[in-house]
């Protein structure tokens, strides 16, 4: 995985060893996102999207220890299975978040997928660095998920 940062958007590539297809489905289908979303130790339990410019999500996320907390958005562009763009909002926001939009293009590439992620603008360096810990772990759990075929 390779990561570049420039102010305070983060930048994230990372090669999967599955058709773009399935990785698309894996980002926008309930039942699937719910297997690898969030960062290491968390869980899913509820994941609710309408993957269609103009839908939204919600996704309810269980950390190891405390209480469950809630991210939300919308969809701006969906185009199956290259491009998903969305905003991204804590529920339960601090001080220092605000609304971010997340752009994941995926391409094809001799049966894998390389996946690249920007996401931004944060408030403070401690948000993205928040973001960028979650992110690599979530998408670490996503090529396994891909790597055990479930």
């Amino acid at each position: 995985m390779n990561e570049r940062s420039s102010g305070h958007t983060l930048e994230l590539e990372s090669v999967l060893e599955a058709p773009y297809e399935r990785v698309f489905r894996m980002l926008t289908e309930p039942a699937e996102l719910v297997k690898w979303w969030g960062p290491a130790g968390f869980t899913t339990p509820e994941a609710t999207l309408d993957p269609r410019p103009g839908g939204s999500y919600r996704l309810t996320m269980q950390p190891p220890d405390g209480e469950p907390f809630h991210l939300a958005g919308e969809f701006l562009e969906v185009d199956p299975p290259r491009r998903l763009v969305y905003t991204f909002r804590w529920e339960e926001p601090t001080p220092d978040d605000r609304e971010t939009t997340v752009i994941l293009s995926l391409a094809a590439r001799a049966g894998q997928t390389w996946i690249a992620l920007t996401q931004g603008e944060f408030a403070t360096e401690e948000r993205l660095a928040l973001h960028r810990d979650g992110w690599t772990d979530a998408l670490g759990k996503l090529a396994e998920v891909v790597r055990a075929g479930a």
